[in-house]
């Protein structure tokens, strides 16, 4: 994770990148997350969000993000789950992961780390999340999975998480038959051959069957990553995939800029319709 020089601290002056750690809500064994906190200027209370990096960990591509959403009036938090916990990445075989709850439990966490700050509104809060991290900005407006979490002893905040956003994200399969309660988009490529467009397609249309506000964004030519300037497209050999044969090994990726800016404008649309346009809330008791 990349260090910053200054930790924010003033209110009315805006901050990039600054470090900040809080506990994640795992019941019984919380752990302290590190994550870099964004800011625009000003005292709020402004609208959040809380970014959740993929298999690759927290990269200069989640930094660019969360300073476009500054310029726009958004508090950014990114959560460095794998940084916390010692681990580089886990994209490749054999590599460290954690339990399926854990980054769950860090984004409730990132939450409430938010909500405590005087200047975001609680009741504004939404998550973003790219590959391996998009399922859980989808898993934590989805309600089955929060009704999971209750059951192992979770103890979610009051207000919960006003949208998810998943970029190519990975768990799809997972969650066809399941549905989210808050406003979902995901934006996929549809040359993407690491995480299919048609798997989330299907999930979003089963969704949307149930009543839930849910929209997919696919993105004709376009491949795992197309939003990160920093990959040239190229194939990653030993990535985990398990779309190929035996779950190993391979997959596309490679930014591709038409994509890119069409999943920025819909990003920005999207909070406008539901996080900029709501006004601002009372503060929480």
């Amino acid at each position: 994770m990349r260090i910053a020089a200054l930790v924010c601290a003033a209110l009315l002056t805006g901050c990039a990148g600054g470090v900040v750690t809080f506990p994640n809500i795992t019941p019984g064994k919380p752990i302290e997350v590190r994550g870099e906190l964004y800011r625009p200027p000003g005292p709020g209370p402004f609208p959040a969000m809380v970014l959740l990096h993929g298999c690759g960990g927290s990269e200069p591509h989640h930094a660019r993000w969360a300073n476009w959403l500054n310029e726009r009036g958004y508090v950014a938090l990114v959560v460095d789950s794998w940084g916390s916990r010692g681990i580089v990445e886990n994209c490749s075989k054999g590599t460290p992961d954690v339990e399926n709850t854990d980054r769950f439990d860090d984004a409730f966490g990132a939450l409430r780390y938010l909500q405590s700050r005087p200047f975001v509104d609680p009741a504004r809060i939404g998550a973003m999340g790219w590959s391996n991290g998009g399922v859980f900005a989808m898993a934590v407006v989805n309600g089955p999975s929060l009704e999971r979490a209750r059951k192992r002893g979770v103890t979610l905040p009051s207000v919960g998480f006003r949208l998810g956003i998943g970029l190519y994200p990975g768990g799809c399969f997972s969650l066809v038959k399941e549905v989210v309660i808050a406003p979902l988009l995901v934006q996929i490529g549809g040359a993407d051959d690491w995480t299919l467009a048609s798997t989330c397609e299907e999930m979003v249309t089963a969704m949307r069957a149930k009543g839930a506000d849910a929209t997919i964004k696919i993105y004709p030519g376009a491949y795992h990553y197309f939003d990160n300037v920093d990959y040239a497209l190229q194939v990653f050999p030993d990535v985990e995939n398990r779309n190929k044969p035996g779950g190993c090994c391979g997959a596309s990726v490679g930014y591709q800029p038409e994509a890119a800016a069409a999943a920025f404008a819909e990003v920005e649309a999207f909070l406008s319709r539901h996080l900029r346009g709501v006004p601002p809330s009372p503060r929480l008791p």
